[in-house]
């Protein structure tokens, strides 16, 4: 499975929508409690969807086998497993986020709590 830090996600998302592809998704898999307590703003070149790790297999039809997914939690655990999960079930555009919204906190955007 490959991963990104935060830092990297821009080029990711620009060799993804380079084919004329939907914009990828970011996908937080994260609690509902820590998506008030800390979020990644919506931006340019993703939709953002929050789907906590638990949902996901029941969730499953609600995501596109062939659209980019960047998977997201706190430090990274949660997202490798969430995106080991969907390669596992045929999806083949998937990445993890390592170093989570915590390290996005000090690489991208340093108005983001950190918990």
């Amino acid at each position: 499975m490959q991963a990104i830090t935060p830092a990297q996600l821009d080029d990711w998302l620009r060799q993804e929508t380079a084919d004329g592809a939907a914009a990828p998704l970011l996908l937080d898999v994260r609690e509902p409690w820590e998506l008030q307590t800390a979020s990644v703003p919506p931006g340019p070149g993703y939709e953002l969807l929050a789907m906590p790790m638990r949902s996901v297999p029941a969730r499953l039809a609600e995501l596109d086998r062939d659209r980019p997914i960047a998977c997201l939690c706190h430090h990274g655990g949660r997202s490798a497993q969430v995106a080991r999960f969907l390669q596992d079930q045929g999806y083949t555009r998937v990445v993890n986020v390592h170093g989570g919204i915590d390290l996005w906190s000090r690489e991208r955007d340093l108005s983001i709590p950190r918990y």
